[in-house]
């Protein structure tokens, strides 16, 4: 807006845009905005992070039951230069620990089916291909382990290949790394429908959603919880038609959820989420002189 912009105004329209102008941008402590989106100054003046003044310290605890123990006993004196024979009796004075990942390599079996002519009749006999010859060349912890770090860990297609690689020597597409993904996803789907069940038998339920990429498109990870049950789905929407289907026509008595319209009319009742509410009231006291925000704080 320029300055023959700002002349053309009504003096209504210009005391509404200073007073806009004058309230304090909205921040991680006062919206549901990321800490990454806070000016600079601001993150320099939030806490910082560790243990806090006062906490207790604490110091790895020794292993009852370690892999190997080496003793370091003295040969000589050192006063007199007599030697200290190994009967002689010893006491402990200090204990350390050197902790250590195992050497880690993969294990590679070749299965190699054989056909052997019988001697009698001379029929050409192929011996059955074993179990794990059949489908995937790729065994249970190798699936367990990109599982875990493709989702726990949220490791892109592409770090995830540079991690097997640079872990284990393992060179995979991220077409094969796709592939075993999707094999993967049969383990889990006992737990899931579990899960899924419990959520459309609950009184109360929280959700959330927020956005996110998936293979390159924006997308939308919702979250549902219940007391028995932890629930999340990825979805192209962010509208009310996720809900729906999630919950297959079972309305919970309590439903919360921030106040976005998707979240809104699929309970009994509904709760606004309270952490919401606290960052809305902080924003208000900023703001405002009104005394009502102050009894309000969480």
């Amino acid at each position: 807006m320029g300055r023959s912009d700002l002349e053309r105004l009504s003096r209504e329209k210009l005391i509404e845009l200073v007073l806009r102008l004058q309230r304090p941008e909205k921040t991680s402590r006062t919206s549901s905005k990321p800490p990454a989106t806070d000016r600079k100054e601001q993150r320099e003046q939030s806490k910082p992070g560790g243990a806090k003044f006062g906490h207790e310290g604490h110091s790895r605890v020794m292993s009852d039951d370690p892999d190997a123990v080496v003793e370091h006993r003295p040969a000589v004196c050192a006063c007199c230069g007599g030697t200290l024979h190994g009967e002689l009796p010893a006491e402990i004075v200090s204990v350390s620990e050197r902790i250590e990942l195992p050497l880690v390599a993969l294990i590679i079996t070749q299965h190699r089916r054989l056909a052997v002519r019988c001697p009698s009749c001379g029929t050409r006999v192929v011996a059955a291909a074993p179990m794990d010859a059949r489908g995937t060349p790729f065994g249970p912890r190798l699936h367990a382990v990109a599982t875990y770090l493709k989702t726990l860990q949220a490791l892109s297609y592409e770090r995830l290949q540079a991690a097997l690689s640079d872990l284990f020597g393992l060179t995979l597409s991220q077409g094969g790394l796709m592939n075993l993904l999707r094999r993967a996803q049969g383990c889990f789907r006992p737990g899931r429908d579990a899960a899924v069940s419990a959520l459309r038998k609950a009184a109360v339920v929280a959700s959330d959603e927020t956005g996110v990429r998936i293979e390159g498109s924006n997308a939308y990870h919702w979250l549902f919880h219940s007391a028995e049950a932890v629930v999340h789905t990825a979805s192209p929407t962010r509208g009310a038609v996720v809900v729906r289907e999630m919950m297959n026509g079972h309305r919970p008595a309590v439903w919360i959820s921030d106040r976005y319209t998707a979240q809104q009319g699929h309970a009994a009742e509904h709760q606004t989420c309270l952490a919401h509410l606290a960052r809305d009231i902080a924003y208000v006291v900023e703001v405002s002189d009104d005394l009502v925000p102050w009894r309000l704080q969480l």
